[in-house]
């Protein structure tokens, strides 16, 4: 009998793929695990075993696999159920799916490898390119297209080896390698033949004139009287010795090491007493677990500083005593960082963390720990992609800040929204979901209001402290007085300073960063654009360079105008390293910190900042939107919004929403502690509506008003949104290809069709964009909706022309 798998490949194509397996290999393997396949013509990709079966494809051959790279599945039931929900309902590949949710090092890399045909003996016909790759093969017996890289000190090196394939000198072939390397601590103990009284007397008689030796085997036994474990850091520490004494010993055949494997990432924590609830946080605890009885998903709106976090606290720590799993959410790297800090003081041997700022190998670990269920993994903290690990009795997840835009994936697919993705997962696990913010997204809140989520409020600030005060500052009025200095208002200026002398801290917010989004030419008009992308380049002082945002191009700052030769260049708008270097200019003794995608790069550059902010190191931070979100720091007075009507002006239908949540969740990091904090709002039209709920901090009017609005425009939560994204180097393809993609759309769907349209940034990386929107109202069947959309997509795919158009489909892009 023949026996085949159907696999999982990490590339973009929608079809399984059947190989051949023996007897042997079908009774070993099971669903989950990884095995190695060739595909194509040559390349090797690590696959994932879907189904074991007796029946051969059908069209093509059906090939053996490689080898097999587990002796358990890393992938259990529950993950590939929901990886097919987010491929179906997210309409992408599953293997697309798969090659988001596991970590890089578990996809074993293919790399081509170069061996000598034994046979060969004609030298004379080989260049001297040709004949150096020989004479290295002739002392190694395979090379790596890197090694031979080097060798030739060239890059354009493939028609060199496609010469020696023909000449029959060489063989390629693929090889793959693990990429994931296990942290071995290195230990050290006495080897047995020296462990009688006697011989250890012989030892330290031979070592009476080697005294550092000597010394060493002291310090050995003295840590051993501990009978724990030798590190040899550990003893070369304690004996005061370089690592050339230990060594020597090692030589002399008196010591040898051993390695312990361990987890990079442990964190301590005594499972201390959590805090008391107030009497408002209680009841909204009790309410919750009712609510729990009959609703899988609960929505918690909670003020600013109501502590909801305390809340999530009590509900985790009932589940972790039953050996539950429970993971929390957090749309922002930088949450992490200092919830992390709580986290641990009440569950440090539970809690592990999962995002992108951990390197490759850690993450490993984290999946691991989550497989195998193992207790330091039972409370997961990370950011959308720890929706991916491999939980087996997960009971709860809270997805804090339910209302961030940063839960959404955009690029590449699966383009998910984590919260959604969450809800599903929680129900094929029968779990439970707490949706957590102080501004509500209006499709929860719609929800809630619907019945279809429990909803509970919390109304009052931890410690009975008031809601900030917020002033609307009309800069067009100070303009006119001429009462600004650069872009601070006299009021703004004042109101820092009274809080620095009063050795209070001070955020102040602006969502752009660089120094100035647009250099322009004074004579000319004309602003340095990116040769790539059709946006203007931002200035940023520090390195006097201009910069794209959206490709990383950059070219040092112009001395003059590309288009006319004038030196009269200006910069127009402001970004947080401006502000940053006029706050240095207003306030000389203050110490000034900024905290945006520029100064926080590394793995620990949130941890560093937010750790010298909580220190009281930095008096104002500067920042762009990641300051907008949870973040806890007691001494925090006054925040100041140094320009709210950029995002007012947004082209986009969440425009209005998007500004209310950030200036709400901004304010609410002023006065959390001690006294009622102050906010600052500049614009040039404060009696905007938006402004005016936000001063009030009306989020009921806010979400009537918008409700109205996308009711009647047909928009969430009442229609359904699918956006196509069509990309094309060629300006007139992807143009002549949006419109026949725009009939072929309107004939099925007619007036829920927007579109094809310009974005307003038109091209990015030299692909033109265009964009349409299907829009879907709730009495259509989603499912039918996009079963048409694929049939319009393939006979789209199958016209020549249109064929390397990129296509992407964003269901519920928002």
């Amino acid at each position: 009998m023949n026996y085949f798998i159907n696999v999982i490949l990490p590339i973009p194509l929608q079809k399984l793929f059947t190989y051949k397996i023996t007897e042997a290999e079908a009774t070993f393997l099971s669903k989950g695990m990884r095995v190695a396949v060739e595909f194509g013509k040559s390349k090797v990709y690590t696959a994932l075993v879907y189904k074991i079966h007796n029946e051969p494809p059908i069209g093509y051959e059906a090939k053996d696999i490689h080898q097999i790279l587990d002796e358990t599945p890393i992938v259990n039931e529950f993950q590939l159920k929901h990886w097919e929900w987010i491929a179906n309902y997210y309409m992408c590949s599953l293997g697309e799916v798969y090659r988001a949710a596991m970590p890089s090092a578990f996809l074993l890399e293919s790399e081509t490898e170069i061996k000598l045909v034994q046979s060969f003996s004609n030298e004379e016909i080989l260049s001297s390119d040709e004949f150096l790759i020989f004479e290295a093969l002739q002392h190694q017996s395979r090379l790596s297209i890197q090694q031979i890289i080097e060798i030739l000190g060239k890059k354009s090196i493939f028609p060199i080896i496609k010469r020696l394939i023909e000449k029959n000198v060489i063989t390629v072939k693929e090889q793959i390698y693990e990429q994931y390397k296990p942290k071995l601590i290195k230990y050290i103990h006495l080897k047995e033949e020296w462990s009688t009284d006697s011989k250890l007397n012989d030892l330290l008689e031979s070592l009476s004139r080697a005294k550092k030796q000597r010394d060493v085997v002291l310090t050995y036994f003295q840590l051993k009287a501990t009978k724990k474990p030798i590190e040899v850091s550990q003893l070369q520490k304690k004996s005061n010795c370089s690592t050339a004494v230990i060594k020597s010993l090692i030589d002399k055949g008196v010591f040898e090491y051993y390695f312990i494997q361990t987890d990079r990432i442990n964190f301590t924590g005594n499972s201390s007493e959590i805090k008391e609830l107030t009497e408002h946080q209680q009841i909204a605890y009790t309410t919750i677990k009712e609510n729990f009885k009959t609703k899988q998903t609960v929505l918690l709106k909670g003020i600013t500083s109501s502590g909801k976090t305390e809340i999530y606290v009590k509900l985790i720590k009932a589940l972790l005593k039953n050996n539950k799993q429970v993971l929390y959410l957090l749309p922002e790297i930088a949450l992490t960082t200092q919830l992390i800090e709580r986290l641990q003081y009440y569950f440090g041997e539970y809690l592990s963390v999962f995002h992108s700022k951990y390197s490759m190998n850690e993450r490993v670990e984290v999946w691991n720990n989550v497989i195998a269920n193992k207790q330091k993994a039972q409370l997961i903290l990370g950011a959308r992609s720890s929706l991916f690990l491999p939980f087996s009795s997960l009971e709860l997840i809270i997805v804090d800040e339910e209302h961030e835009p940063s839960f959404k994936q955009y690029d590449p697919a699966p383009r998910y929204h984590a919260r959604d993705a969450s809800i599903v997962l929680a129900k094929m696990h029968s779990a439970k979901v707490l949706l957590g913010s102080a501004t509500p997204s209006i499709e929860s809140y719609y929800n809630a209001q619907q019945g279809k989520y429990g909803f509970v409020e919390l109304n009052r600030r931890f410690g009975n402290v008031l809601l900030p005060e917020i002033e609307l500052v009309n800069i067009k009025e100070k303009h006119r007085k001429k009462r600004m200095k650069g872009h601070f208002s006299d009021r703004l200026i004042e109101m820092i300073t009274e809080a620095i002398e009063n050795k209070e801290q001070v955020i102040l917010f602006q969502n752009r960063r660089g120094y100035a989004p647009i250099v322009e030419c004074d004579t000319c008009g004309v602003s340095p654009q990116c040769p790539q992308c059709d946006v203007s380049l931002t200035f940023h002082s520090y390195k006097k360079e201009l910069r794209c945002h959206y490709c990383g191009y950059r070219q040092s700052m112009l001395h003059n105008c590309s288009a006319c030769g004038s030196e009269k260049l200006n910069t127009k708008g402001f970004g947080t390293e401006q502000i940053e270097i006029e706050l240095e200019e207003l306030f000389p003794t203050a110490k000034i910190g900024r905290m945006d995608l520029d100064t926080t790069r590394g793995k620990y550059g949130y941890q560093k900042i937010l750790g010298k902010f909580q220190a009281q190191e930095i008096d104002v931070l500067v920042g762009t939107q990641m300051l907008s979100k949870g973040l806890d720091f007691a001494n925090v007075s006054l925040v100041g919004i140094l320009n709210a009507d950029n995002m007012l002006n947004f082209p986009d239908f969440r425009a209005h929403e998007r500004s209310y949540q950030l200036m709400v969740q901004v304010s609410g990091r002023a006065g959390r502690v001690k006294k009622r904090g102050k906010v600052a709002i500049q614009t040039f039209n404060p009696f905007h509506q938006i402004l005016q709920q936000v001063s009030t901090n009306s989020y009921e009017e806010m979400y009537k008003e918008q409700l109205d609005e996308r009711w009647q425009y047909h928009y969430p939560p009442f229609f359904r949104l699918i956006k196509i994204t069509l990309r094309h180097k060629d300006f007139n393809r992807v143009d002549e290809a949006a419109n026949w993609l725009g009939k072929s759309l309107t004939a099925i769907f007619k007036e829920n069709v927007l579109g094809p349209s310009i974005p307003s940034i038109s091209r990015i990386r030299n692909y033109y964009i265009r964009t349409l929107i299907v829009k879907i109202p709730q009495k259509h069947s989603l499912i039918v909706t996009k079963k048409n959309i694929l049939r319009v997509k393939n006979t789209f795919q199958a016209i020549k022309e249109f064929r390397s158009i990129r296509f992407n489909i964003d269901v519920d892009n928002y």
